[in-house]
């Protein structure tokens, strides 16, 4: 056959599936928007839930969302970013070292119930703290940390070696020449990568049924005391997700309006993941632009 042919051929074929990838992925998130974006309002974004009574809101599970994602953050990036630097810039090429990243690679497969379980083993019964935030946080951050280390250790990767060599040219230490060269250039892919991992925290169920709780406790907007049981802030307190939220009034059956609240609540959910997944791509070129020669 000729060349030509088979390379329009091969050239078809991968355009054909890349098209039914978008169908596919068009059609869900089409689905779940046009079912659930009617029942998105006002009232339903800043009313607390009801379990027998239909005309319930999500502010509560919404808040937690956005709680749970910014403290697993808190916990997982540092930790990332460390772990990151070291198997980049400094990791020997040893036996140990590709123990490591194996270690990495399997966390990473893990299913997210898996994960979990362990959680609710170790932090909710051994360590004695409850259904609460900080032990789903806690879990998150295992369910989070792999991918976001690999992430940082490839945008430490892609920095090229004469950029390490002139900030040692210019009488730099090792460290420095991390800190203030290779980490800056490397920045664009960082972020992308920090912004992709929470979306995926964002909407991650499994792991938060066994450690945050699936109750929604009483959360009082106007006592930021993170001290106080009823504050938004407080870290020990059951926390019901967005995710967790949608699993729970489908498998109870309760409410009277599930269905409605349950579509509604998969289009928030739906929105705030595509904002996270734009946001990377826009915040990635956006720094490129700036720390490169690209954007002048």
């Amino acid at each position: 056959m000729n060349p030509k042919t088979i390379n329009k051929f091969a050239l078809n074929t991968i355009k054909v599936i890349a098209g039914l990838v978008v169908i596919i992925l068009a059609f869900l998130i089409g689905r779940i928007l046009i079912q659930g974006v009617p029942h998105i309002s006002w009232h339903f974004l800043t009313s607390p839930s009801q379990e027998f009574v239909s005309g319930g809101g999500i502010s509560y599970q919404l808040f937690n969302s956005f709680y749970l994602l910014v403290l697993t953050l808190l916990i997982s990036f540092p930790i990332s970013l460390g772990a990151g630097i070291f198997l980049s810039e400094y990791a020997p090429k040893n036996w140990l070292t590709e123990i490591l990243r194996m270690s990495i690679e399997i966390l990473s497969s893990l299913p997210s119930v898996v994960v979990g379980l362990f959680g609710f083993l170790l932090f909710v019964v051994q360590f004695k703290l409850g259904f609460s935030i900080i032990a789903g946080a806690i879990a998150l951050t295992f369910f989070n940390l792999p991918l976001l280390t690999s992430n940082v250790e490839q945008a430490l990767n892609s920095v090229s070696d004469l950029q390490r060599e002139a900030g040692m040219a210019l009488g730099l230490s090792k460290w420095r020449t991390v800190i203030k060269v290779i980490i800056p250039e490397a920045l664009p892919g960082i972020v992308t990568g920090i912004v992709l991992g929470a979306g995926r925290v964002f909407g991650e169920a499994a792991a938060l049924i066994y450690t945050a709780g699936q109750s929604a406790s009483t959360i009082d907007f106007t006592n930021w005391n993170p001290f106080n049981a009823a504050s938004p802030l407080n870290w020990s307190r059951p926390a019901e997700t967005l995710a967790v939220h949608i699993w729970k009034i489908n498998s109870e059956g309760i409410m009277p309006d599930a269905a409605a609240v349950s579509a509604g609540t998969s289009a928030v959910l739906i929105i705030v993941v595509l904002i996270f997944n734009l946001s990377a791509r826009y915040l990635g070129n956006k720094l490129y632009r700036k720390f490169t020669a690209a954007g002048k």
